[in-house]
């Protein structure tokens, strides 16, 4: 029994959305810019404060003296301005859509709203309001920071280690007074620093006011958490890869010969990976991160970066018959290619262009094919309105022709 089709009202959103996508480009942009420029305007927030404070001072007072009243008021519980300055940071690494920098982000702008509601139970600040929905805003579009590389991951760790260790440098040798024995010189400040953060905690010095004691505090917890995830962001990858390569991927470089290789979980990737295997075609997948659906058997995927050419390798690209670049972002296709060229193998390249803008810009990287459905579709359609003749020779040179100069096409 034919099932009725969904009313032409319940087709619009779908057709809306695919439309907005297409002439706003939002997969390029939307939402890790957006989401970045608010975590951005959430550091700066909590940051200027502390900047207005130093740079709009009394010089009645000396510079320490100074230095230890700004140091006390963001010691109180959270260390909101150093928060901030990781958050300012941070937001570059969402443009980038790290998933690093999205855990970062996340703890950070989570205890800056349980500090903020701890202060302000009854009265919530319009900025709370906005860190809570910030915090939601993260959550719900978590799945679209999901890069893992391990140059973005080790940058933005260093990063983060760098501030943390500085501010705990910084605010113990500023507040050395307040530890038994006094802390003087900044050696013994770098000391304390990496012993607390350690939480190895030799007792060397003792932090005796409340001031101190509340540093001490802010310390352990900042700095364990970006230290945790720091390593997390690099060693994953490593360990990740190398049980790749091990388990999986070094097995199949050997073993995998004349087969094909598809980038991306895209509808062109999965119907293309579905049509191979029903010709009984060997295939394999590479996926930034796992399938969270049955759309490819487990062992067919790679997990790792196309673009890197360790990945491509352990995928055995170098003795593939095609690899096909089917990802949503054309750049990413473009750099897949660049990647299997790298290689000099035999494989043929295959590139799929999305945006029929971009097809002039993947030509430039010479893939042997490109496959552009919006091209194709448009002269099939034609064709078919017109009365012409839709038969193998005609489309096979859709497809030669979509990958070679449209000034080309008529001789």
């Amino acid at each position: 029994m034919a099932t009725n089709p969904r009313p032409d009202h319940q087709r619009i959103p779908g057709s809306l959305r695919r439309h907005l996508d297409h002439r706003l480009r939002l997969s390029l942009w939307y939402p890790h810019w957006p989401i970045a420029a608010a975590v951005g305007l959430l550091g700066l927030f909590n940051l200027l404060p502390e900047i207005g404070r130093i740079l709009g001072l009394r010089y009645s007072g000396s510079l320490a003296h100074l230095s230890h009243h700004f140091l006390l008021d963001a010691f109180h519980g959270v260390p909101v301005g150093a928060a901030g300055a990781l958050l300012t940071i941070m937001s570059l690494g969402l443009l980038a859509r790290s998933r690093f920098a999205w855990i970062l982000v996340l703890l950070t702008a989570s205890a800056i709203l349980g500090y903020g509601l701890y202060r302000h139970p009854l009265h919530p600040t319009p900025l709370l309001y906005y860190n809570a929905f910030l915090v939601l805003l993260l959550v719900s579009y978590r799945n679209h920071f999901n890069r893992s590389s391990l140059a973005t991951g080790t940058l933005f760790a260093l990063t983060a280690a760098i501030m943390v260790l500085s501010y705990g440098v910084f605010g113990a040798y500023i507040l050395g007074s307040g530890f038994h024995p006094q802390i003087r010189s900044l050696s013994s400040a770098l000391y304390f620093s990496v012993e607390t953060i350690s939480a190895v905690g030799y007792g060397d010095y003792l932090p005796v006011t409340e001031g101190a004691r509340l540093f001490a505090v802010s310390l352990i917890i900042f700095g364990m958490s970006v230290f945790a995830t720091a390593l997390s962001a690099i060693l994953v990858p490593l360990v990740q890869n190398r049980l790749q390569r091990v388990l999986k991927g070094e097995s199949l470089a050997m073993t995998q010969k004349n087969h094909y290789i598809i980038v991306g979980d895209t509808p062109l990737a999965r119907n293309s990976y579905r049509e191979l295997k029903q010709r009984n075609l060997p295939v394999l997948v590479i996926l930034n991160h796992p399938a969270q659906d049955a759309a490819f058997q487990p062992e067919d995927l790679v997990i790792g970066d196309a673009s890197d050419t360790d990945v491509l390798k352990s995928a055995g690209a170098e003795n593939a018959l095609a690899v096909l670049a089917l990802r949503a972002d054309d750049s990413e296709n473009a750099f897949v290619v660049l990647a299997v060229k790298e290689l000099e193998g035999t494989a043929k390249t295959v590139a799929a262009v999305n945006d029929s803008k971009n097809l002039g810009r993947v030509r430039r990287v010479q893939p042997d094919m490109i496959i552009a459905p919006q091209v194709i579709g448009g002269e099939l359609l034609a064709m078919a309105l017109n009365g012409e003749v839709l038969d193998s020779d005609a489309v096979m040179r859709m497809f030669r022709l979509a990958g070679s100069d449209p000034g080309k096409k008529g001789s």
